[in-house]
């Protein structure tokens, strides 16, 4: 078996704000195996501030990896332990390599073109008439979901926003979620989502910093929203501890990234332990390029999860890998079209 890497770097065609600061451009590894006239793909995909991987070690333990082929994929996940973009780029580079198709990791309907995956359209942080355009042209495109990126903007203009749609648009017609990344302080919190609830918000992702247990578990008793834990979900290992921390903040929701969390193994581990305390979970990506979105995509379809999906960044980029992935009217699709990657 042989190996090489490709770096890649994925331009936004609009920089895109959140309330870590506003993101131009992002990073991702291509793992190329080639193994008895077959191909395999994986992507390491790496947002810098918020994936827990040593980012300056990326490439050396990338380098390793293709140096150590004949541990097997097995060694190099458990060897890659706090490398979780790596592990998700083994597990769909050694998945890529076994199927009949590199491209087609989990066979199903939804690569078949015969279903497809409804999602909801992310409106990014910004100015007040930005925030605006994005949310018109998601409403106009078909979307019935709507997830909002809060806490860069005054709080005020924010309700306003929301007040807005809501004005047009009633919680059976759109679905709002908003998504804080922690901007909120604790002091003011519970306060914040009490006004928001004014707008029949259907959950609020991370209101405010991880590490906080007991506060965001008093957060999560009192809060008029449902509070789903996304960046809570970052950096353990250990299922044990990650059973802990659902006991003890018991959040409505969770959120899976992969490319955070350690892949499908880790993200199956969480679904299992959050189902056995009556917690709901939806997927997202986390700025992978198409390659990366469509192994989170297709291994989703085949949970069968009845909530919304956030799996449209596909469109960010520039200069994304062309593919048969398409969104329209809120719906995610694997279409006949050809992918186009240059090994």
């Amino acid at each position: 078996m042989k190996a090489k890497l490709i770096k890649h770097r994925l331009n936004f065609k609009t920089p895109s704000g959140t309330s870590r600061g506003v993101l131009a451009h992002k990073d991702s590894w291509f793992l190329i195996l080639n193994h008895e006239n077959k191909i395999g793909i994986g992507e390491c995909s790496i947002i810098e501030g918020l994936s827990p991987d040593a980012v300056n070690m990326i490439e050396t333990q990338l380098e390793i990896i293709c140096n150590n082929l004949h541990l097997g994929f097995s060694v190099l996940y458990e060897k890659s332990k706090y490398f979780p973009a790596i592990q998700f780029c083994l597990e769909m580079a050694f998945r890529s390599l076994n199927s009949s198709d590199p491209f087609h990791l989990f066979p199903s309907d939804f690569v078949d073109n015969q279903s497809h995956i409804a999602i909801n359209g992310l409106v990014w942080m910004g100015s007040f008439d930005f925030m605006k355009e994005q949310i018109r042209a998601k409403i106009a495109s078909g979307f019935d979901c709507i997830k909002l990126k809060i806490g860069a903007i005054d709080f005020e203009q924010e309700c306003l926003l929301l007040s807005k749609i809501r004005k047009d648009f009633s919680a059976d017609t759109i679905e709002i979620r908003v998504d804080a990344n922690g901007a909120f302080s604790t002091v003011d919190a519970l306060q914040k989502l009490d006004r928001l609830s004014k707008y029949d918000i259907h959950s609020i992702e991370q209101p405010i910093q991880t590490g906080q247990w007991e506060k965001m578990s008093s957060l999560c008793f009192h809060s008029p929203i449902p509070i789903a834990l996304d960046e809570e979900l970052i950096g353990h290992y250990d299922n044990k501890e990650r059973k802990r921390m659902l006991s003890i903040i018991q959040p409505k929701f969770i959120i899976l990234k992969p490319s955070l969390l350690g892949g499908w193994r880790a993200a199956e581990d969480w679904i299992h332990i959050a189902e056995s305390l009556g917690i709901n979970w939806w997927a997202t990506s986390a700025l992978e390029s198409n390659i990366g979105l469509n192994a989170i995509a297709q291994w989703v379809f085949m949970k069968n999860s009845p909530l919304k999906q956030g799996l449209g960044t596909g469109q960010l980029f520039t200069n994304n890998i062309e593919s048969p992935l398409e969104i329209q009217h809120g719906y995610l699709s694997y279409t006949n079209q050809s992918w186009k990657f240059k090994l």
